[in-house]
């Protein structure tokens, strides 16, 4: 099987998920990492079929990624990349892309001159949040579209918009004949009333895709459509089960890493004591340094997943020290901290 490098970072992240359950906000840190995106990418990109997951590993822009990029219908006088979130309109409730980065258009691309797709990877607790998601997903993609060029003026330079996605990955709330299924939306041309047409690049420039998983465990055949992808996301975006690791490492290659490999079952037996409780005397530095890295993630997306549900400071502090075994101190400089990115 096609297999990607994996590294501590991405091996930690999941220690995070080990017990949770739906599409929650500690679930959408380990899509940051390179390797699950290359997986993904890899089944729903169109300009990436044929290329291994390695190739696209090494097409995603790691630098140009952000989750603190602003949705707005305001000002497009920015590019949606990582080092530039700036979408702001006076009085405009404030929204965010979960994770917007860039990656190379192989297609498009020459030796000379670097083409890029702009992506957008939205997970979702549910499919069902009292509108249609399908709606949300072309505004997203309008906005993205939007901001790669300035304030239009007569001589703006449309040549330069380049093809965007927005992949939505939502968990429960699926209608039962709808679950483990995949949807693609397009901007294609469906008439020509000349022998004359425009290159496709011209108008292919967003494409939403929508990944329906379910709340029972995936059992699809190997020759379905998206099986390799379905499978993988029912795997990292549920709760843990014996056989994680042996499903994740046909996947992820963990094996060139020794120091690593050695700490693999110890570290996944930890779950979600090590997500809540800290770490252990005796672990190795540089699976400590990880861990703890991944811990502070996840209390960064628990602040973050506590004030997109509007909790209150107080029920959210409690639950900090709780969850957590924080003094009451730390709790509130982790809230205070976290709370401005917001």
């Amino acid at each position: 099987m096609d297999k990607v490098k994996g590294s501590m970072e991405v091996l930690s992240d999941m220690q995070i998920t080990a017990d949770t359950t739906g599409m929650d906000a500690h679930s959408k840190i380990i899509l940051r990492n390179k390797e699950v995106l290359a997986i993904i990418l890899g089944e729903v990109i169109a300009e990436y079929k044929g290329y291994t997951r390695k190739e696209v590993m090494d097409f995603i822009e790691m630098d140009s990624m952000s989750s603190e990029m602003e949705v707005s219908s305001g000002r497009t006088n920015t590019q949606v990349q990582g080092d530039n979130p700036e979408f702001v309109q006076l009085n405009e409730k404030t929204s965010y892309f979960d994770l917007v980065f860039r990656a190379k258009n192989p297609l498009l691309s020459t030796k000379d001159v670097f083409v890029s797709l702009h992506m957008d990877v939205e997970p979702q607790k549910t499919y069902q949040p009292g509108y249609p998601v399908e709606k949300r997903g072309f505004y997203y993609l309008a906005r993205q579209l939007s901001s790669q060029l300035s304030l239009t003026t007569e001589n703006t330079d449309y040549g330069q918009l380049e093809k965007c996605y927005s992949i939505w990955i939502c968990k429960d709330d699926i209608p039962k004949k709808a679950q483990y299924s995949v949807s693609v939306y397009e901007t294609i041309n469906t008439k020509n009333t000349s022998l004359h047409h425009a290159k496709k690049e011209s108008y292919d420039l967003m494409t939403l895709v929508i990944i329906k998983l379910g709340n029972v465990v995936y059992n699809g055949e190997k020759e379905d459509e998206y099986y390799e992808l379905l499978r993988f996301l029912d795997t990292i975006m549920s709760p843990h089960k014996e056989d994680f690791m042996d499903k994740v490492k046909e996947y992820i290659d963990f094996s060139e890493n020794e120091e690593l490999w050695k700490e693999v079952t110890h570290v996944t037996g930890l779950g979600m004591s090590i997500f809540r409780e800290g770490l252990e005397e005796g672990i190795e530095k540089g699976i400590e340094k990880g861990i703890e890295k991944g811990k502070l993630k996840g209390i960064q997306a628990f602040i973050e997943d506590n004030l997109e549900e509007k909790i209150p400071k107080e029920r959210s502090l409690e639950k900090l020290q709780k969850h957590f075994q924080l003094t009451e101190e730390k709790a509130i400089e982790y809230y205070e901290r976290f709370a401005r990115n917001v």
